[in-house]
C-alpha cells in the first residue's frame, strides 16, 4: 500500500533525569492499558501542537512532574497496526525530588526512578532501550 505521511502516527515524550534523592535515575510509567508495559513517558501530538509541547503535556499527565526540557535526543520509529509511529523525545531534567504521580491514573500505573541500567533491564521495547542505551552511553550486552 502507499505510505501517506498523513496516515502516521507522531508523539513526543521525554527522558527525565532525576535530581536530589532521584540523583542517576531516570523516571519510567508502567502503563495498564499495554498489559504492565514499562516506557518512558510519551503520546500523541494534538492538532497544531509541536512536538517540544506535546512532550511537556505528556510527561507532565503521565509522571505528574514539570521538568525543564534540555534537549532533543531522538526519534524512534515503528508500525502500530500498519501505521508508521514517530516519537520524538527530549532530555529533560526533574525540577525537585519529590514524589511523581501519575494524572492520567486511568492509562498510567506508577512512575518509577530507575538507574539506566535498571531501565535497560525493565523497559518493554527495544526501541526505548535502544534510546536509553544510546543517551546514556550504556553496551546493552554487557550488563
Amino acid at each position: 500500500m502507499d505510505k501517506n505521511p498523513s496516515d502516521s502516527i507522531r508523539a513526543a515524550g521525554g527522558i527525565i533525569c532525576g535530581v536530589g534523592r532521584n540523583t542517576g535515575k531516570i523516571a519510567v510509567v508502567r502503563r495498564k492499558r499495554y498489559g504492565g508495559e514499562v516506557g518512558l513517558p510519551k503520546g500523541k501530538l494534538n492538532e497544531g501542537e509541536s512536538e517540544i509541547e506535546a512532550a511537556r503535556r505528556e510527561v507532565e499527565e503521565e509522571t505528574g512532574l514539570r521538568p525543564s526540557v534540555r534537549q532533543i535526543i531522538g526519534t524512534t520509529r515503528y508500525s502500530v497496526d500498519g501505521r508508521a509511529k514517530s516519537v520524538t523525545y527530549f532530555m529533560m531534567e526533574a525540577t525537585d525530588d519529590g514524589p511523581a504521580s501519575p494524572r492520567d491514573t486511568g492509562e498510567i500505573q506508577a512512575v518509577e526512578w530507575l538507574t539506566p541500567v535498571e531501565a535497560l533491564a525493565a523497559l518493554t521495547h527495544e526501541n526505548d532501550r535502544q534510546l536509553v542505551a544510546r543517551v546514556f552511553n550504556i553496551n546493552e550486552k554487557s550488563g
